[in-house]
């Protein structure tokens, strides 16, 4: 355990959720996913950008469903390690009445989560694993928090990219979905390697030497992960950028968006 009371970890291998905290600013990770995330920045400078403009999406989407969506129930698979901006304080902020359910794989992520939600009733941590999206869903403290025969917000932030084609994420997606009553939302980023250069090609390959593979998908690709659901303008959009294009503010111009897709569909 550390000075701060979080969980630490022996792990020799450098892993996606600390290397995104890390990227985020945050303090839950090691030399070894330091070093991995630097070499990520050389061989991609803007990665860092990408991974805040990914996380700032990421509270726009929460403030949007508890908002205007009336989403009262949140359901984030590939939370990763707690970090600024999590989803029950995002949530909180706009319906206090809110709850949320946190799925990771990695159990010291969850763990790490666990102890900040500590004292906070309305939000559980989890262990559990996308490819296996039924135990996620039968899990008794999930079903102990949210009513899933009620419209929940489902958030598949940044982790769709760490499926490879052979996992079938589409039939993942799908499972969930199918569980979900209509008037549910899904929430999700993926990377593109749609009009980039070489760089990001270059850091997908380097992330691949990480605790996952990694996938770049075309934006045809990322739509399909939204079948049965009705898209919420402005459809799926390269980031930074969904909320501008929603206020037709177009504040981002197309020299600025980055290689992330983000998009919030409305489920039938």
């Amino acid at each position: 355990m550390t000075a701060d009371g979080f969980e630490s970890t022996g792990h020799d291998d450098p892993n996606i959720a600390r290397i995104y905290d890390y990227l985020l600013g945050g303090a839950h990770n090691f030399a070894v996913d330091r070093d991995a995330a630097a070499k990520l920045t050389q061989a991609w400078p803007q990665i860092q950008q990408a991974a805040r403009v990914n996380r700032a999406f990421l509270g726009e989407a929460v403030r949007y469903l508890a908002g205007p969506a009336g989403i009262r129930q949140f359901l984030d698979i590939g939370s990763g390690m707690p970090t600024m901006g999590n989803v029950h304080e995002v949530a909180y902020g706009v319906a206090p009445d809110a709850r949320v359910a946190y799925v990771d794989n990695d159990p010291v992520a969850v763990a790490n989560s666990q102890i900040l939600l500590a004292r906070t009733p309305a939000a559980v941590a989890i262990e559990g694993d996308l490819h296996r999206p039924e135990e996620i869903l039968q899990h008794p403290d999930v079903t102990g928090l949210l009513d899933l025969s009620q419209p929940v917000g489902l958030l598949l932030v940044a982790i769709l990219h760490f499926f490879d084609d052979d996992a079938h994420p589409e039939r993942l997606i799908g499972a969930l979905r199918d569980a979900l009553p209509a008037g549910s939302y899904l929430v999700l980023t993926h990377a593109t390697g749609d009009g980039q250069a070489e760089a990001v090609t270059d850091a997908a390959t380097l992330y691949r030497r990480t605790t996952a593979p990694f996938r770049l998908r075309s934006r045809t690709e990322v739509l399909r992960f939204f079948d049965d659901c009705d898209l919420i303008e402005p459809g799926v959009v390269l980031l930074p950028g969904w909320a501008d294009d929603r206020q037709q503010s177009r504040t981002a111009t197309s020299e600025d968006r980055l290689p992330i897709y983000a998009g919030i569909g409305r489920i039938r």
